[in-house]
Order: structure tokens, then C-alpha cells, then sequence
């Protein structure tokens, strides 16, 4: 909204509680989240607590911890995605993960003949192996898909998410699938995490910009545990995003990366893709980690 505002001539300050923005994202891509923004005149500030929203005349004022306060003509406030399932708690349906309602990988809950899927639904976490709380929009629409399908008498099952999500934000494109250094350790991985940069595209052919990615990988398996990339408008960071959840949907190791048969030409990348670039980078901090580890 801030992009959108802003591209309609409108003035626009971003407060928000946490230390940075984006927090379905590291904190390293979240600053670079905060630049984009100011770089195009909207203010941000973060690890603030919002109090109030008063009348002030004309105008609203909105004030909040660490002495903030704004005038504004409009205020939007964006809390998140909450499943509202009282009506079918109260007609037998089991919620679990967050209040969302209990679901088999064929979206049947515990009453016969009803089936469930999209933002109120839990979804199976195919990293996890078990259920959480995602609610996006392609979850929903294959949760939508299997539900459907089996209401008709199939016998398909939900392969489940793994929270891959982009956005844009002005010129910078970020996108995340997996688990974040942080989640991984909180579900006992043994995660490591590298970032890199590269060029989207080979350096000769004009217009090449630089792509940043963070690979997270478990230290004992090798297996790839999630990714996040940025970088501009037009470097392919979604379908680049996208290898790397192909890879989390198969269970592969962060070494497998650098065999897949991906296409390349100058103008879009390189030899050995971003996507492979990065995985060996943390192959190499891996081995050297390791070695140092064995020299102590």
C-alpha cells in the first residue's frame, strides 16, 4: 500500500512494532526493505507501538511508544490474517494450530461429509511434516482443488506448503520459501545460513543488477531447509525463488542444487544460475565451517 500510495501522489509514513520491516523475512532483508521504501520519500519507522488514533480537527493524529505521533488524513491498518471459526467450532469442528480448524491432507475434519480449505483451514507443512497456519492465497486455492475433488468422491491428497511468498516493493522484489535461520532452530535443525550476491545476469550483457540470497541448509543432512532472495524488478527472484521450493518440496540437500539442468542465455543469467551460485557458496562456508570446527 505504501508503494501504491505513494505512486498516487500521497504522502506515507510506515510505523510498525517490530525492529524491522517485513518480518516474514531476515532482518538484513528487511533494512534493505526500510531503504527501498525511503528512497521514494516514505518515512518509516519501526519498534513502535501504536496507542491511539484521535480526531485532531480536520485530521487524524496517531500516536504510539517512543514519543511517535502523526497527523494524517487516512489511516490503514494491516494486523494480519486470524481464522474465524466460532460458527464451526460450535458445530463440532476441531480447531488446533492458531484457531484454525483441523484438517486431513484430504481437507475432511471431524464431522462426515464436510470438507474444509483456504484461510480458515490448517495446512499441512510439507518441511514440518505436520500441520501450521498459512494462510496464502495458494494454499488456499490447492486446498480449495483437493477439497472439491474429494467431495465428488476422488481420493487426492494435499502435498502441502512451504510458505513460498514474494512481494514487490518499488523497484525490489524480495521472496522467501522454507524456514528462516530462526524457525529452523525452533523445529531442532541444526541450521546454517549463508548469504550471497550475484549478478541476475551475465556482466557483458547490459542492465545486469545484483541478487541477493540467503540459503539456510542443516548442518548434519545438507539438506536444504528454505531461501530468500532480493533483489530488482526484472531479475526473476520469483521463478528463482521458485527452484529453491521445488527443491524443499523434494527433500534435496543444498549440494543437489548445482546439478539441476537449468536454462541459461546472457541476458537472463549465467552459466551456473543465481539459484546454484548461491547453494555452492554455502556448501563452501559449510566445509569451512566444519574444518575449523575439527582444527579447534
Amino acid at each position: 500500500m505504501a508503494d501504491a500510495l505513494t505512486h498516487r501522489g500521497i504522502e506515507v509514513t510506515v510505523a510498525c512494532r517490530p525492529a524491522t520491516l517485513l518480518s516474514t523475512v531476515d532482518a538484513e532483508f528487511g533494512r534493505a526493505v526500510a531503504a527501498e521504501l525511503q528512497s521514494h520519500g516514505v518515512k518509516v519507522r519501526t519498534s513502535v507501538e501504536v496507542h491511539r488514533i484521535t480526531q485532531n480537527g480536520g485530521h487524524l493524529q496517531v500516536s504510539g511508544s517512543h514519543e511517535f505521533e502523526q497527523d494524517c488524513e487516512m489511516v490503514l491498518i494491516a494486523v494480519g490474517v486470524k481464522p474465524i471459526a466460532e460458527l464451526s467450532a460450535e458445530a463440532g469442528l476441531q480447531t488446533g494450530v492458531k484457531g484454525a480448524l483441523v484438517v486431513t491432507r484430504k481437507m475432511e475434519c471431524a464431522l462426515p461429509d464436510i470438507n474444509v480449505a483456504g484461510d480458515c483451514a490448517e495446512a499441512y507443512h510439507r518441511l514440518l511434516n505436520r500441520n501450521t497456519y498459512l494462510p496464502l492465497g495458494t494454499t488456499s486455492h490447492k486446498q480449495g482443488r483437493v477439497a472439491a475433488e474429494n467431495a465428488l468422491g476422488g481420493n487426492r491428497s494435499f502435498a502441502g506448503s512451504l510458505g513460498t511468498q514474494v512481494v514487490k516493493i518499488f523497484n525490489l522484489i524480495i521472496a522467501r520459501t522454507g524456514l528462516r535461520h530462526d524457525e529452523a532452530e525452533r523445529e531442532s535443525f541444526h541450521p546454517f545460513t549463508t548469504e550471497s550476491a550475484m549478478n541476475d545476469h551475465k556482466a557483458y550483457y547490459p542492465g545486469a543488477t545484483q541478487l541477493h540470497a540467503r540459503v539456510t541448509g542443516d548442518l548434519e543432512t545438507g539438506r536444504l531447509l528454505g531461501a530468500q532472495l532480493m533483489g530488482a524488478w526484472g531479475a526473476e527472484v520469483s521463478k528463482r525463488v521458485d527452484v529453491f521450493a521445488r527443491a524443499l518440496f523434494h527433500g534435496m540437500t543444498v549440494d543437489q542444487i548445482s546439478d539441476l539442468d537449468l536454462s541459461y542465455t546472457p541476458p537472463l543469467g549465467s552459466l551456473w544460475d543465481p539459484v546454484q551460485m548461491a547453494s555452492q557458496a554455502w556448501s563452501t562456508k559449510v566445509n569451512s565451517f566444519i574444518t575449523e570446527k575439527q582444527n579447534v
